[in-house]
C-alpha cells in the first residue's frame, strides 16, 4: 500500500523552484527501502569490502580539522562496529591504534554506484524521483556513515544543492547565508574542485583572528531520520554526527547553468596549481581530488570554460535568466545564483508562497552559544531571528580604533585589496587596547597560503573572470580606452 507523500513530485519541484533559504521536508521517504539502512545492515551487505575512513581527533583547537589533517585506514564496516561498541576482544582491525575516546570516525563521501556496483538492484531503494527528479536513484547519491562528533569543515558548493535523507542517527547542520561569505573567511587551501573553505572553527571560533563571524548568522538544524534538508547552492554548512552511529544519503544536484562559475572555478585551479604543485608534502590538495594538472592542461581548461560561456546567449552565460529543469517558466536569478522572489520572476501567472508549516519547516537563524572571548573587540552577538531575515546586520563595536591602528589598516587594505582574505582579517571590529596586535600582526611573514587567500578570494576571482570574458569577446576596448 502506497504511503501518503506531503507533497507530489510536481509539488516539490515548484516548492524547490521557489525555496531561499534551507528548509526540512518531513513526511516525504515513508516506504523508501533505504530507511532500513542501518549501519547493521551495511554491514551485512557490504560484508568483507574494505571501506575508507577518516579519523580526527575530539580535542577542541579553535581551527578547522581539514580533510589534509586528519589519519585513514581502510576496514570492514564490521570493525568499524566493533570500534564504537567497546566490544572486548572484538576485531576491529586497524582501528586498534585509534582510542574511541580521543577519535572519531567517518567514512564520507562514499558513491553508492561505486558501493554497490555488484548489487545495482539497491540503487532503486532511494527514490528522489518523488522529490520530481525522474529516475534518479541511489546511483547519482553518496553514503555517509560516522560517528559522534564526526564532522565536515565549513564550506560552500560552487555548482549545486543538495538534497540529504537523513536515515540513522541524527546530524546537526550549521548554515550560513551567502551574504555571510566575507565573515567566514574563505580559503581555497585546502583546493577541492566546486568547494570553498572557511577558515573559521565555526563552533569554537578564534575571534581574535576573525572577528566579523561574530555577525555570522547560523542557521541551525538537528535533522532527524527519514527526513531530508534541502541545502541552496553557496549556503556554507558545516556538519556534525550526535549520535554514536550515523548513517545519510546525499543527493548534490547541479544547476544547468553555470557557465561563470566554471571559468572561475578554471581559473581558481590553474593559479592555485601554478603556486602549489611545486609543494610535494601534500597538504594542500584534498584527499577528494584525483591529482594535480600540468600548467598546460588548467590552462587548456581555463580557454574551454571562456569559450563555452562566451558562445552561449549573454543572459543565459551570466545567469540572469536560467529556466528550471522541469518547468518552463523562466526564473531570475541573483548574482549568488539564488532565484529572486516572486515579483521579480517573468511569467510566473500568479504568485507562489512557499507552503511552510508541519510538512515543509524552515532552518531558522539562531545562536546556541556565545563564544567566550579573551582581549577580544567587544561585538554584540546576534538574536534569534527567522529563517527570511536577510536585511539583518549585526554592527560591530562602537569604539573608534588609535590613528596607528587605522594606518595599519588602510596600509593593510592598499597592498592586499581585499580585507577578506587572511592577512586583513583584523581590518574591522578594532578597540583601543589591541593596537599592540596591529603591530606584531604587520610584520608577521606573508607566506604562500595567505597569498592564495587574495588571489583566489571569490571576490578576485569573480573580477577576473569578468575581465576574461570581456577579452574574449573583445568588449574591453571599449571600457579600457578611456
Amino acid at each position: 500500500m502506497a504511503t501518503m507523500k506531503a507533497f507530489s513530485p510536481e509539488e516539490t519541484q515548484r516548492i524547490l523552484h521557489h525555496l531561499q533559504q534551507p528548509a526540512v521536508f518531513m513526511n516525504m521517504t515513508g516506504g523508501w527501502p533505504v530507511l532500513r539502512w542501518t549501519a547493521e545492515h551495511l554491514s551485512d551487505c557490504l560484508g568483507d569490502k574494505l571501506i575508507r575512513f577518516r579519523l580526527g581527533r575530539k580535542e577542541e583547537t579553535n581551527t578547522p580539522l581539514f580533510e589534509t589533517q586528519c589519519s585513514y585506514v581502510e576496514a570492514r564496516l564490521q570493525q568499524f562496529l566493533s570500534w564504537t561498541q567497546d566490544q572486548p576482544e572484538a576485531d576491529v582491525g586497524p582501528f586498534f591504534k585509534y582510542p574511541r575516546s580521543q577519535y572519531w570516525a567517518y567514512a564520507d563521501y562514499k558513491y553508492i554506484a561505486m558501493l554497490f556496483q555488484d548489487q545495482p538492484s539497491m540503487f532503486e531503494d532511494v527514490k528522489w524521483s518523488e522529490f520530481g527528479f525522474e529516475g534518479r536513484t541511489g546511483r547519482e547519491s553518496t553514503l555517509w556513515i560516522g560517528t559522534a562528533g564526526a564532522n565536515t569543515p565549513c564550506h560552500l558548493d560552487s555548482y549545486g544543492f543538495n538534497l540529504v535523507l537523513q536515515v540513522q542517527g541524527r546530524k546537526r547542520w550549521h548554515l550560513f547565508p551567502p551574504d555571510d561569505t566575507f565573515k567566514l573567511y574563505p580559503t581555497r587551501i585546502p583546493y577541492e574542485e566546486s568547494s570553498v573553505f572557511s577558515q573559521v572553527d565555526v563552533l569554537h571560533p578564534d575571534l581574535r583572528r576573525f572577528p566579523k563571524f561574530q555577525g555570522a548568522r547560523a542557521h541551525v538544524v538537528t535533522l532527524q531520520p527519514g527526513q531530508v534538508l534541502y541545502v541552496p547552492r553557496h549556503w556554507w554548512h558545516y556538519v556534525e554526527s550526535v549520535d554514536p552511529v550515523t548513517v545519510s544519503v546525499n543527493s548534490w544536484i547541479e544547476l544547468e547553468v553555470d557557465d561563470v562559475a566554471r571559468v572561475g572555478e578554471a581559473v581558481t585551479k590553474a593559479v592555485v596549481c601554478a603556486f602549489k604543485s611545486d609543494d610535494n608534502t601534500g597538504d594542500w590538495l584534498n584527499p577528494t581530488e584525483e591529482g594535480v594538472a600540468s600548467h598546460n592542461e588548467n590552462m587548456q581548461c581555463v580557454n574551454l570554460a571562456v569559450r563555452a560561456c562566451a558562445d552561449r546567449p549573454r543572459s543565459l552565460c551570466h545567469g540572469e535568466l536560467t529556466q528550471h529543469p522541469r518547468d518552463g517558466r523562466p526564473a531570475k536569478r541573483d548574482c549568488t545564483g539564488q532565484i529572486r522572489k516572486n515579483s521579480d520572476v517573468v511569467g510566473d501567472p500568479a504568485p507562489f508562497s512557499v507552503p511552510f508549516g508541519p510538512n515543509l519547516i524552515p532552518v531558522r537563524c539562531q545562536r546556541e552559544h556565545t563564544p567566550k572571548i579573551t582581549k577580544a573587540p567587544e561585538i554584540r552577538s546576534s538574536r534569534m531571528c527567522d529563517v527570511r531575515c536577510q536585511e539583518e546586520r549585526v554592527v560591530g563595536s562602537n569604539a573608534a580604533p588609535r590613528a596607528k591602528s587605522a594606518a595599519a589598516v588602510r596600509l593593510r587594505q592598499e597592498h592586499c585589496g581585499v580585507t577578506q582574505c587572511r592577512s586583513c582579517d583584523c581590518a574591522e571590529g578594532t578597540s583601543e587596547d589591541s593596537s599592540g596586535d596591529y603591530e606584531e600582526s604587520i610584520h608577521t611573514t606573508i607566506t604562500t597560503d595567505d597569498l592564495l587567500d587574495c588571489l583566489v578570494h571569490p571576490d578576485v576571482i569573480a573580477r577576473v573572470t569578468e575581465l576574461l570574458l570581456e577579452r574574449h569577446t573583445g568588449s574591453h576596448s571599449d571600457t579600457t580606452s578611456s
